[in-house]
């Protein structure tokens, strides 16, 4: 995947949905295409198979993708110009990163061996506290092979409160 590319392209649509007051409806838009193309093995392949005329992608996708705002329409038609639907789902995801980015947003992913519920919620919220000022979205990740506790990721720091993690710094103590 072309991530610099990737990375231009949503800042170009950013600054244009921004401009024109939509920047919202784009990140709902990009949400959806980010998940739908990241979660169909299928679609992912069929944009980046070179066998397919442009003619047959871009078709593909304004009608998987009718319903979104016209600027997001406009990236399609950019790519089709460009021959890059290839990076369609990671611009979809840049977009979304640079648009909570630029609303004082951040998303915090939380791994824990079961799925959180409030009390968890809470203790983890506290942590987040410590590491950052700006509003917080929690994403959590089910890793039954955490044992227990929590993974907290933020950015590019990592709290791990993890009993796995506990466990194998006892193991480390006790063979030295």
């Amino acid at each position: 995947m072309s991530t610099r590319a990737a990375i231009r392209y949503a800042k170009a649509i950013l600054d244009i949905a921004h401009n024109k007051g939509v920047a919202t409806e784009v990140n709902t838009d990009m949400q959806t295409i980010a998940a739908t193309v990241g979660n169909n093995a299928e679609l992912s392949a069929f944009l980046t198979d070179e066998t397919k005329t442009l003619k047959v992608k871009s078709g593909a996708v304004s009608e998987i993708f009718s319903s979104v705002n016209g600027v997001t329409k406009g990236l399609f038609q950019l790519l089709a110009e460009n021959k890059r639907f290839e990076i369609l789902g990671t611009i979809a995801s840049e977009y979304n990163r640079l648009f909570e980015e630029m609303n004082g947003m951040e998303t915090a992913t939380v791994t824990t061996a079961i799925p959180m519920d409030a009390e968890l919620e809470g203790k983890v919220m506290a942590k987040i506290l410590t590491f950052s000022n700006k509003k917080i979205n929690i994403k959590n990740i089910v890793d039954p092979a955490i044992i227990g506790g929590f993974i907290l990721r933020i950015g590019d720091q990592q709290y791990n409160a993890s009993v796995a993690n506990r466990l194998q710094t006892l193991k480390r103590e006790l063979s030295n």
